[in-house]
């Protein structure tokens, strides 16, 4: 009988790459399709992390539904989302198991951080670890199977010859997978930008020690983008990004030249502080400013947010290049980064924090934030977490 899944992937780097991005949760639900693998992790209803690990990043990627499976998707007239979710299998895994069992496979040898060890110490017997030697990394596999429903996720590392096998338990769902909904066709903002600056801004928010974040956009007066850290022992910090007004009426030419630069500077900052001269944290860091609030909000964007669950995204921060921020009608903000894989940087490092990536695969990763309805709300929650 073949198995109902069967991926197999010759940089295991990429799959424990985009997971970490949504490992601030132990378990996670996986949903196999026919385009690639979905990973969701959700903490109270009120933060959820999607990661899809595209057929794209396997070099055989095999989905066999069951026939019953088969025979309702060529039976249904109904193209909806639920619809399709319905039909492709779903179980839930321990998510902190799989990242821990690639890391054990070698995966963490190639993930050192860059200025975790002193390079000043010297590096005795460099290939002495089998599984970090450079000839053997060029022959190495990973492959993921999944044979039927209740079968456990098997992980499978080949290398050199020598196969290790890792099996982890899978549970069936209570119930249908839901995510928080996010209404695409009433989005009121959109912002696209960098991912180190947005990353840099939190950092330098959460050194006050905030229990909020607190989220201002408007697309006529100042400050058209800002964040501030509130709620904590220390006085309200606040980062205010500032936007180039004057990018659309340019010519050709000179928006061209314009764009040059300022994409020189960007590069040249990367992670670090801006010049003594700059008044603000990034000048012209967005690529897309779209504010457009009903008219029953007034000119102005401004919602609430808990900041410990804004910082559940830092990991995707920092190894994504850009991000696209979004907001809808009812508050609910969307984080949807997107990670241009390298095989030449390690998975320690942070892709979008000045490094430029070479050709490799894109992949995106979705966070969504349910707002705060008052600062009373706020209190009570920190309440109930003290």
């Amino acid at each position: 009988m073949e198995p109902l899944f069967t991926g197999v992937s010759g940089n295991a780097r990429y799959l424990f790459t985009l997971l970490s991005c949504i490992g601030f949760a132990a378990k996670a639900t996986v949903q196999i399709t026919p385009d690639g693998l979905r990973f969701s992790v959700e903490e109270g209803r009120v933060i959820q992390g999607l990661a899809f690990l595209d057929k794209s990043l396997f070099t055989s990627y095999t989905f066999q539904p069951s026939s019953t499976q088969r025979n309702r998707a060529e039976g249904s007239t109904q193209n909806t989302d639920a619809t399709e979710d319905a039909e492709f299998p779903q179980f839930i895994v321990s998510l902190s198991a799989l990242l821990e069992t690639l890391k054990i496979f070698g995966i963490n040898d190639l993930a050192e951080p860059n200025g975790s060890r002193d390079s000043n110490l010297p590096q005795t017997n460099p290939a002495s670890s089998a599984f970090s030697a450079p000839a053997l990394l060029m022959d190495r596999s990973c492959t993921l199977q999944y044979a039927h429903y209740g079968a456990p996720l098997s992980i499978a590392i080949t290398e050199a010859g020598v196969k290790t096998t890792c099996e982890l338990v899978t549970y069936e769902p209570e119930d249908a997978e839901i995510d928080i909904p996010f209404q695409r066709d009433a989005i009121i903002m959109k912002i696209i930008m960098r991912s180190a600056w947005l990353h840099n801004a939190i950092a330098e928010l959460d050194s006050s020690n905030p229990t909020l974040l607190r989220l201002s956009a408007c697309a006529t007066r100042e400050p058209y983008f800002a964040l501030s850290g509130a709620g904590g022992p220390f006085s309200e910090s606040t980062v205010e990004f500032s936007v180039d007004q004057q990018k659309d009426s340019l010519s050709g030419a000179a928006q061209a030249d314009r764009a040059s630069q300022a994409h020189k500077i960007l590069t040249d900052d990367g992670t670090t502080r801006p010049r003594a001269t700059r008044a603000r944290i990034a000048p012209t860091v967005t690529e897309t400013f779209q504010v457009s609030p009903p008219l029953s909000m007034g000119e102005r964007i401004q919602q609430s947010y808990r900041f410990a669950l804004i910082k559940k995204a830092a990991r995707a921060m920092a190894v994504a290049n850009k991000v696209s921020i979004r907001g809808d009608r009812q508050g609910v903000l969307s984080f949807q980064f997107m990670v241009d894989l390298d095989d030449q940087t390690p998975t320690g490092r942070s892709v979008g924090a000045g490094l430029k990536a070479a050709a490799g695969p894109r992949c995106f990763v979705d966070y969504r934030f349910v707002p705060l309805l008052d600062e009373e709300d706020a209190d009570e929650d920190m309440a109930v977490d003290d």
